[in-house]
């Protein structure tokens, strides 16, 4: 997985796909939406992430995250 963004989204690499979720730079870590999270980027963008799929990328998340200086949330 690779975490890559600015201070108002992060942008995630799974297996070859990537998708940007919307959210907020606060000290210490980010807060990011999970109702941004609906879509992958081209050239998947077609293909809709269900609740199942949306749990996964956040439980993945916030496991590579929890142990670096940059903690990523989800609200």
């Amino acid at each position: 997985m690779k975490i890559t963004g600015t201070k108002s989204y992060i942008r995630i690499e799974i297996d070859g796909k990537t998708l940007k979720i919307e959210g907020e730079m606060i000290v210490g870590g980010f807060v990011a939406y999970k109702n941004s999270i609906t879509n992958w980027d081209s050239p998947y963008e077609t293909q809709i992430i269900d609740e199942d799929t949306k749990n996964e990328i956040v439980q993945k998340v916030i496991e590579t995250t929890k142990d670096t200086h940059m903690v990523i949330s989800f609200e």
